[in-house]
């Protein structure tokens, strides 16, 4: 019980900075969002701190990776101008230039692990921030935020369901604990929750939601698949331990992570035709 309402409270917290701070509006997201983005690449360079194969520059991987993040963000603010953000090109050039000095054993696996760990935590939380600040004045709630009730309800359902009606394995060899019923269970709900999202809360959208849910869902549980995969592989429990009861950033984040880069392409070509 005093586990369970440690992971309440931390929840709740959690969930208050995310809408709390996308609610506020594209400033107070982007520097909430930059906090959570700096400590997950921090994680995520951490998850090979003893490995004995790949040996990554934490402190390149993080400077490199939030000037990029700069440079996105203060593009899509309208900061900077659109050829500002050639430079990350060269930027991912620096950090395959840092290996000649570093003198590691393997270079290309170090390259490999630290322009991933951009690409996978750096990208999405910019796309989360720049899909707001496109966001027309005729939407009463930001796309974002039904984006992660929907990744949320999805999580929880799928939990729920798998708890009380589980019993056939979805991944045992990566996450022993996942079920189709569970599975099935987060998806069917999701779907609906979808469709309430786009009837009574961003009007005349029940289409456009329900379709986001339809992959939404399936999204966050590869998302969530592959963490664990990368877990497994490193032999650790949690990505960190900065959310008592949840473990750290990618923890909470690594069904959003995946499924991110989806709901933005779709958001933006379903205004687009």
């Amino acid at each position: 019980m005093n586990n369970l309402l440690l992971r309440a409270i931390t929840g709740a917290i959690f969930a208050i900075a995310v809408l709390g701070s996308i609610l506020w509006g594209p400033y107070a997201q982007a520097i909430v969002f930059s906090g959570f983005m700096v400590l997950g690449l921090l994680e995520f360079y951490n998850l090979f701190r003893e490995h004995t194969i790949v040996q990554v520059s934490r402190e390149i991987g993080v400077f490199i990776g939030l000037f990029i993040f700069i440079l996105l963000v203060g593009y899509s603010l309208a900061w900077l101008p659109i050829i500002s953000v050639l430079i990350i090109f060269p930027l991912f050039f620096t950090l395959i230039l840092a290996e000649l000095w570093r003198k590691k054993e393997h270079p290309l696996i170090n390259i490999s692990v630290l322009v991933f760990g951009i690409i996978y935590v750096v990208l999405p939380f910019w796309l989360t921030i720049d899909l707001n600040l496109r966001e027309t004045e005729n939407n009463f709630m930001p796309l974002v935020i039904g984006m992660y009730l929907l990744i949320w309800t999805n999580d929880t359902f799928a939990y729920i369901s798998g708890k009380y009606f589980g019993k056939t394995k979805l991944f045992e060899r990566i996450s022993p604990k996942k079920t189709w019923e569970g599975t099935i269970g987060g998806i069917l709900v999701t779907l609906i929750v979808g469709y309430v999202f786009g009837a009574f809360v961003n009007q005349g959208n029940e289409l456009f939601w329900i379709v986001s849910a339809a992959f939404i869902a399936p999204c966050a549980i590869f998302g969530d698949l592959l963490e664990s995969l990368f877990k497994r592989s490193l032999k650790i429990k949690d990505s960190g331990s900065i959310l008592p009861g949840h473990g750290g950033i990618l923890d909470r984040f690594d069904a959003a992570l995946f499924a991110i880069p989806f709901f933005y392409c779709w958001a933006m070509m379903y205004e687009y035709f």
